[in-house]
């Protein structure tokens, strides 16, 4: 009898991880009936549709429409939807992926059902319960029967917190599965054209309320940007948060008047992935970007206190500079002058992540 795993998707970030997961399942006819869940917490073209395309992601089986709204509303939502299905299929696991609200609200209705839960990229821990993914990551780990992780300091995670041993498989980054797939398709995009990038440049990715959402903590950061795009032209895909915020605290005129920041609309995948590969520096407060820089070798200053990958930090390309202007400014120089860190790829991310997980899937005592 086939495994019914239903796949759940909410935001941008879970894309990347479940599309080398879909295609494995594909590769495995026999054994699995996936249904693909995408519940809309992420619902505009830049932000959804034009990444299922990209990625090569089936159409979702099931849409159920969430759209934005507070955490509470936006996990209730996705709750009493996603319940209304489980009850009606009962599949043999729920598959969850990342640290989204839609990932936590799926964890919850899958452990009151008594369905088996799986967690792809668990065991993450940034120790800052100030993040709301924070919270998503822990609670879900909790409840997951099935944790697979991306690296060895999230399994110590995990044994610390009292997951048994039996429950956690180290398999490596799926999302890593998706960069090395579509590196080379990315290289035939024509963003760098299109922003007049004909020589070096820099990369920045801005959308953590903690960093955005405060006028002060974003006018340190914008000076530092300033400063270094007096040396390096940067690209900037704004995030509609911090497009926002800066046009709520009077910022935005004056940084569209500076000559070699380019501000543009969020990109696709293959965009940000072309103008990544081909960075200089990168300067962003995202977790995927973390990793996805230290395997394309760039250099990436990580604009937080804490992070929930340190291996990006410890063996990778990453450098936590925090919020400080002038700290935030002296390292991208280090990188400017040829001094950047240098890094290694962590083991496993090695485009087989993917594969290692449905090979788990294959010897588990899942089925009904």
């Amino acid at each position: 009898m086939k495994m019914r795993i239903v796949n759940v998707v909410g935001a941008r970030p879970n894309f990347m991880k479940m599309a080398p997961l879909m295609a494995e399942y594909a590769r495995h006819p026999d054994d699995f009936a996936p249904v693909l869940v995408h519940t809309g917490q992420h619902y505009d073209d830049n932000m959804s549709n034009l990444f299922f395309e990209q990625l090569r992601l089936p159409k979702p089986d099931v849409y159920l429409g969430v759209g934005s709204g507070t955490h509470a509303e936006q996990t209730a939502r996705v709750m009493v939807e996603l319940e209304k299905l489980l009850v009606a299929q009962r599949p043999d696991l729920v598959m969850v992926v990342g640290d989204v609200n839609s990932t936590l609200a799926a964890a919850l209705v899958a452990a009151k059902l008594c369905i088996p839960l799986a967690h792809v990229e668990a065991g993450l821990r940034s120790f800052d319960r100030t993040m709301p993914e924070e919270i998503n990551r822990l609670v879900t780990d909790a409840l997951s029967d099935y944790c697979f992780t991306t690296c060895a300091d999230a399994d110590a995670n995990l044994l610390r917190e009292g997951v048994p041993r039996e429950k956690i498989f180290f398999v490596g980054n799926v999302m890593i599965d998706t960069l090395l797939k579509l590196r080379d398709e990315s290289l035939k995009s024509d963003i760098r054209q299109k922003l007049g990038l004909n020589s070096e440049y820099g990369y920045v990715t801005l959308h953590r309320p903690g960093n955005v959402d405060s006028k002060d903590t974003l006018a340190g950061i914008l000076s530092a940007l300033e400063a270094i795009q007096k040396r390096l032209p940067l690209a900037f895909p704004v995030h509609p948060r911090t497009r926002a915020r800066l046009n709520e605290f009077g910022f935005w005129k004056r940084v569209s008047e500076w000559p070699n920041l380019r501000l543009v609309e969020p990109l696709g995948y293959l965009d940000s992935l072309c103008l990544m590969t081909g960075a200089k520096l990168v300067l962003s407060d995202s977790g995927g970007i973390q990793e996805e820089t230290t395997v394309l070798g760039v250099p990436c200053l990580t604009l937080r206190e804490n992070t929930d990958r340190p291996v990006t930090v410890t063996e990778g390309t990453s450098t936590l500079v925090g919020m400080d202007r002038d700290k935030i400014v002296a390292e991208a120089t280090k990188v400017l002058d040829g001094k950047g860190k240098k890094g290694r790829v962590p083991k496993y991310w090695d485009g087989k992540a993917a594969s290692r997980i449905i090979q788990c899937l294959l010897e588990l005592p899942i089925r009904k």
